[in-house]
């Protein structure tokens, strides 16, 4: 089911720098929603609400609600600007979506069952080549993550695309049956000789020498 999150926002009435600078004098950031084959619409949102999505997992694939006092618009985050020292953010971009048309979203993979895999148990680290895959879907089928079961896997097992869960209803860009993690085996280290080991070794080295002589 599609992860849906509402949010409120301000119209605001006017584009251009000037404009979105006194939207931010004003303790806003400044929005547009695009796409859809409509006009752009200009909001403005609330820093803290911003922050709060971006602090939460898989904002990027997450369904958003924009509420502005007329229809809700459905939206997904499609790029947000930062300040260069501050870090604050300064401008998001949505795309509006509309049912039946088909969009491109990345979608965050979560891996479980690593605590029983057999290679993971036994000293192997896990490559994840791809925390997120991009997929082709329609707004109303948007995962909210795919799901990849580390449970049986041994050195050298892959996780491939047919391996997720949750990936019914979509498409991947990557037109192949394309690897998003490996378990990869522990490299071998020699183990150092136990300590009472060297001193025996130690002390026999004189003797020999002395035996030679």
């Amino acid at each position: 089911m599609t992860n849906v999150t509402s949010i409120e926002a301000e119209v605001r009435e006017r584009a251009g720098k000037g404009a979105a600078r006194a939207t931010r004098r004003a303790g806003k950031v400044p929005a547009v929603i695009y796409g859809g084959k409509q006009e752009p619409s200009l909001i403005a949102l609330d820093p803290r609400i911003v922050i709060r999505e971006l602090h939460r997992a898989g904002w990027q694939s997450r369904l958003y609600e924009i509420n502005t006092g007329a229809a809700p618009i459905r939206a997904l985050i499609r790029g947000i600007q930062f300040h260069p020292v501050s870090d604050a953010p300064e401008h998001v971009d949505f795309q509006r979506l509309v049912s039946g048309e088909r969009i491109k979203v990345f979608v965050p993979v979560h891996f479980e069952n690593d605590g029983i895999s057999p290679g993971l148990k036994r000293g192997a680290v896990l490559n994840v080549v791809r925390h997120a895959v991009e997929v082709y879907c329609d707004p109303d089928h948007i995962p909210e993550q795919f799901t990849a079961d580390l449970g049986p896997l041994d050195f050298n097992d892959n996780v491939r695309w047919h391996d997720l869960k949750g990936a019914e209803n979509v498409k991947p860009v990557i037109d192949r049956d394309f690897v998003v993690a490996t378990v990869v085996p522990p490299t071998k280290i020699e183990a150092a000789p136990e300590p009472a080991a060297a001193a025996a070794a130690t002390a026999k080295a004189p003797a020999k020498a002395a035996a030679k002589k």
